[in-house]
């Protein structure tokens, strides 16, 4: 098995490097490095800085993908990975959130009536699931939480829209802002795809000082460090 995971920024590719390696960079086009994994022991993990954002990691993952079905060596899986804020008291600070659904959350448009969603317009989708086999072995192995991960595009930044925000998507537990660009990827490449958080903040009215950035890394860096076993069982 190759897996493709795909962070927003540096530290949080860092976090997930170092659960495992050694790692060697490869340059893809539009200045992306890939960190290429080996397989001794388990599956091939590579790990990629796509950029913030869904448009950014779509295009990123999509990147990597054409590179390695042209080298010959495809993903059967692409894993979106970073921390992000989660919604009290469902993911506390510091917990793992193994998404069983990754929404986006903010794609439709609005009307006197509320929110309606892009596929309420009769246009695409706005939410890919993972298999629910996989969502359970990963979730074992990281000690994680499961429940749908919203995808926005403006990170929140108040109560109103939190509320908001879990009104219309009950038992959400996190967001952040690039797992549907990164599956909308994957999926058109044929591969299978996974969002793992580690919750670094509360989703709300933004409170820099109570953000635990450092602790989240290290939950993710032990998130996947316990990975490569759940894969393997599979």
């Amino acid at each position: 098995m190759r897996v493709l995971v795909v962070t927003a920024v540096a530290a949080e590719r860092d976090a997930v490097c170092a659960a495992g390696g050694p790692y060697t960079p490869r340059a893809l086009p539009g200045g992306l490095a890939l960190h290429r994994g080996g397989a001794d022991t388990g599956p091939a993990v590579d790990v990629l800085a796509a950029g913030v954002g869904p448009a950014s990691a779509a295009a990123g993952t999509a990147t990597a993908l054409t590179a390695a079905t042209l080298d010959g060596a495809p993903y059967s899986l692409v894993i979106s990975a970073g921390i992000g804020g989660g919604f009290a008291p469902a993911a506390p600070l510091g917990c793992v959130v193994v998404a069983d659904a990754l929404t986006a959350a903010d794609l439709g448009a609005e009307t006197p009536e509320g929110f309606l969603p892009v596929t309420e317009l009769g246009f695409g989708t706005v939410t890919h699931r993972p298999g629910p086999a996989l969502v359970r072995a990963v979730a074992a192995a990281c000690g994680a939480r499961t429940g749908p991960v919203l995808t926005v595009s403006t990170v929140t930044g108040s109560a109103a829209r939190a509320a908001e925000l879990t009104a219309r998507h009950p038992g959400a537990l996190a967001e952040a802002m690039e797992g549907f660009g990164v599956a909308e990827a994957a999926v058109a490449h044929g591969a299978g795809v996974l969002e793992i958080r580690t919750v670094s903040n509360a989703v709300g009215p933004r409170d820099r000082a109570a953000w635990r950035i450092g602790p989240a890394l290290t939950a993710l860096t032990g998130a996947f460090a316990a990975l490569p076993a759940a894969l393997r069982a599979l």
